[in-house]
């Protein structure tokens, strides 16, 4: 089978045409799988939303039933940085059923990718950051629930580092949340993951490996997960708006080929979400994303 790939319409939701969160780029991100042939045509696994049951595991049911119901309070919706309507409540629930949907396909293909997901400020009690649902979060949950899996690692190489997802299993011996990030980039106040490298600015694409290098094989052997979710996020690119490092194309390329060659190398599924990138250019941004289904469709 060729690489499962996750994808939903709900997936661009509908906010103002002049808001800085890219949307657009979550449709140009499925375009382009499939003008290059990464996905043929009916080719996108569409995910069933996630439920309020699947939600609560990791939310707080307040928080659950405002998004659905379109009621979120105004101070969390300025934080989260959305208008919280029911498109992009709708959204968030599908980019979360994604991955969940994803999880699953990875233990039984050994890789799979989302086109959204890794929303990794949402934390227990509310959304943060543009991120409405953690939908890493909620996924294992669900994989645990449904006795697929016991023990997850979280692999979080999005610029920013992972707040929510460390806050939500911080008491959780389970699930084990690495975060490699922009030292000095929001979140502001950061939330002690189980292992943060905390990089400084403008690190180019030989350093950023090197550092990578040095946990990412320890990190497997010692915490020996049953699946690995990995947030991919290309903010860690020198042009990006929201980022502080300097990595090029080449860089993600051969970072995404570091974390699926070791994870695979074991013999462990692999679970890859979108995460963050941010530019007002959308073909190009939605290509930088399509860079992890590139490189795993080698793996697939």
């Amino acid at each position: 089978m060729k690489l499962p790939v996750v994808h939903h319409p709900a997936f661009t939701a509908d906010i103002p045409s002049n808001h800085r969160f890219p949307m657009l780029k979550f449709k140009g991100v499925a375009d382009t799988l499939l003008a290059d042939g990464i996905v043929l045509p009916g080719g996108f696994v569409e995910p069933a939303p996630a439920t309020r049951e699947q939600l609560i595991r990791a939310h707080d049911e307040t928080y659950v039933d405002q998004v659905l119901s379109a009621t979120v309070p105004d101070k969390v919706a300025r934080e989260i940085g959305f208008p919280m309507t029911h498109s992009v409540g709708f959204r968030g629930q599908c980019a979360t059923g994604g991955s969940i949907e994803t999880g699953r396909l990875a233990l039984r293909h050994g890789i799979a990718c989302n086109t959204a997901g890794g929303s990794h400020h949402a934390r227990r009690l509310h959304g943060a950051g543009f991120c409405v649902f953690n939908d890493v979060a909620v996924a294992v949950r669900a994989l645990q629930a449904e006795g697929l899996i016991r023990r997850a690692l979280v692999v979080d190489l999005d610029v920013h580092q992972g707040d929510g997802t460390a806050e939500i299993f911080r008491e959780d011996p389970s699930v084990f949340t690495f975060s490699m990030h922009s030292e000095k980039n929001y979140p502001v106040r950061k939330v002690p993951s189980d292992l943060d490298i905390p990089l400084p600015d403008n690190m180019e694409d030989g350093p950023y490996l090197e550092a990578l290098d040095e946990v990412l094989e320890a990190m497997l052997r010692s915490f020996d997960p049953d699946i690995v979710f990995y947030n991919a996020g290309v903010d860690p690119h020198m042009d990006d708006r929201l980022g502080r490092l300097a990595l090029t194309d080449a860089g993600l390329y051969e970072r995404d080929a570091r974390v699926m060659a070791s994870v695979r190398g074991r013999g462990l599924p692999l679970a890859c979400v979108l995460g963050g990138g941010y530019s007002k250019d959308i073909p190009v941004l939605a290509r930088r994303h399509t860079i992890v289904h590139r490189v795993a469709s080698g793996f697939a």
